[in-house]
C-alpha cells in the first residue's frame, strides 16, 4: 500500500486529474506486490480514488500533498502531509493566505482507505525568515524526507521554494513510534 497525491506535478508517483477547470489535490492510493510495478487505486467510477481531500476552513483548504513516506504506529499509519492554506473564505484565517505548513492523518492499519484522525491545526508551520522570504513569501515548510537516526526524527523540508532544511524532534520518539505492542 503506497500513499500518493493527486496533482499535476512531475512527481513519479502522482496522477493529474481535471475537474472543472479547476485542478484539485487529494491524497490517492496505489498497490503493488513487488514495489516497481504500481496500480492506483481506482473507485466506482474508475477514477482515481480520494481518501482525504482539502478541507474549507483549515490550514490545507487548498492542497492536500503528501510528504514522506507513511509510518506504521501501533496506533495506525501516520502520514506526514503538505497543506496548502487557500486565498479566499475557504481558507484558516489563522495562518498566511497560499502558506504551506504541514499536517498529519492517521488511517487504519487494517483498512488503509479509513481515515481516523487528522490534525485540524499544523504541527509545523512557517516561522522562520528563511521560511517566508524567498521565491514564495506566503511561507513554506515543505516537507519532503524523514529519517530516523540515534533516537532522533529528522524532518527534512523545503523553505520558500529557495532553501532546504531539517526540523529535529527528540521527544522520547521510541515510545511513539512503536510498531507492535
Amino acid at each position: 500500500f503506497f500513499f500518493l497525491m493527486n496533482g499535476d506535478h512531475r512527481d513519479l508517483h502522482s496522477f493529474p486529474t481535471r475537474r472543472s477547470s479547476d485542478l484539485e489535490n487529494a491524497v490517492c492510493a496505489a498497490t503493488s506486490d513487488n514495489l516497481t510495478d504500481w496500480a492506483p487505486v481506482l473507485n466506482e467510477n474508475n477514477e482515481l480514488r480520494e481518501i482525504a481531500k482539502p478541507r474549507n476552513g483549515y490550514f490545507d483548504s487548498r492542497l492536500t500533498e503528501c510528504g514522506p513516506p507513511a509510518i506504521k504506529t501501533v496506533n495506525g499509519i501516520v502520514l506526514l502531509y503538505n497543506g496548502k492554506n487557500g486565498y479566499k473564505e475557504e481558507r484558516d484565517s489563522a495562518y498566511p493566505a497560499g502558506a504551506y505548513c504541514a499536517g498529519q492523518f492517521l488511517f487504519d492499519s487494517n483498512d488503509p482507505y479509513k481515515v481516523l484522525d487528522r490534525l485540524d491545526k499544523p504541527f509545523f508551520v512557517p516561522e522562520a525568515a528563511f521560511e517566508k522570504s524567498g521565491q514564495y513569501k506566503d511561507g513554506t515548510v515543505f516537507i519532503e524526507g524523514l529519517a530516523y537516526f540515534k533516537n532522533k526524527l529528522y524532518l527534512y523540508y523545503g523553505c520558500a521554494d529557495s532553501q532546504v532544511a531539517v526540523a529535529i524532534c527528540d521527544d522520547n520518539i521510541d515510545s511513539k513510534l512503536k510498531t507492535h505492542n
